[in-house]
């Protein structure tokens, strides 16, 4: 009876120092959560300071005000081809900004009934599958006629029945598109795409394109070329003006008419990269040139 006895009080000793063990491992758990809740929240207000920071100094640049005053193509090409990568060190933090044109590639949501057989063209010589091109327009209801907003002939809205259907807005939501396209068709040719080189997002599918920055993956698809042609005439970047300089095809002349382009466009794309000790934010956003405006502010820590 005393061993039974004994045996119980060990059994509640040891069920008590578990108790004790959760109780501290959960309260270290809130302890390191609002750690990092206040290292988000700390990084979030550096990042601020610094965007203003980085704003001001595009609106004071003596060289983007000539650029702006002159529409000077050679201006501008000499300032992106000082300013792709700035390192900067704050204190404890590193900064790392890059700046480009905001014209060098394409809004996904550019994708339209003209111009429509040009990505299939594309996605195509990638052996990827017409389904991929349908999949896309079903996400872009912000470009269709009323009558085919519910027009879907893919399940991805039955898997993903939040997803946002108005447009395709950023890098993840194209993500989330193209995993489902993998499970479904189990295509892996997908993977083997390089969407930061041809892509860019968000609602203005208006946005132009500036061929003397365009991407050799976005001539590639514009054009309808082959892959060493696109090459070409992303190797003569900076120093076009008109469209003879192109030296293009009646074809190829052709295909450019169903997209938006220009041999100007004073607009900028910078991201700014901060990295703390225990944390880490990217922010980015695009900046006009003549108006001295910042727009389309995107956020991540």
């Amino acid at each position: 009876m005393r061993l039974q006895k004994n045996a119980i009080a060990l059994l509640i000793t040891i069920l008590f120092v578990m108790l004790i063990s959760l109780s501290i491992g959960y309260g270290l758990m809130q302890v390191q959560k609002a750690s990092k809740t206040l290292q988000d929240e700390q990084m979030l207000y550096q990042s601020s300071i610094i965007l203003e920071d980085v704003l001001e100094i595009l609106r004071g640049s003596v060289e983007l005000q000539n650029i702006a005053n002159n529409d000077s193509r050679d201006d501008l090409f000499l300032f992106l081809s000082n300013a792709a990568y700035i390192p900067l060190t704050l204190k404890n933090l590193k900064v790392i900004v890059s700046i480009r044109s905001a014209g060098e590639k394409l809004n996904i949501n550019a994708l339209n009934k003209k111009n429509s057989a040009l990505f299939s063209h594309y996605f195509q010589k990638q052996m990827i599958g017409s389904a991929y091109i349908t999949i896309l327009q079903e996400c872009m209801r912000k470009n269709q006629a009323p009558n085919e907003y519910n027009n879907y002939a893919s399940a991805l809205f039955d898997r993903h029945p939040r997803l946002f259907r108005d447009y395709i807005a950023s890098k993840k939501h194209l993500g989330i598109i193209n995993d489902f396209y993998l499970q479904e068709y189990g295509d892996e040719n997908i993977k083997n795409i390089d969407f930061d080189e041809l892509f860019v997002y968000g609602e203005d599918n208006n946005s132009v394109i500036d061929l003397n920055y365009a991407k050799a993956a976005v001539w590639e698809l514009m054009l309808g070329s082959s892959k060493e042609r696109a090459e070409e005439l992303y190797r003569g970047r900076g120093s076009y003006a008109s469209l003879k300089d192109l030296h293009l095809s009646e074809n190829e002349k052709l295909n450019l008419t169903k997209f938006r382009t220009t041999f100007f466009a004073p607009l900028l794309a910078v991201e700014i990269k901060i990295v703390a000790q225990k944390s880490f934010a990217e922010v980015r956003f695009y900046y006009d040139i003549k108006s001295k405006r910042g727009y389309d502010f995107a956020v991540e820590i």
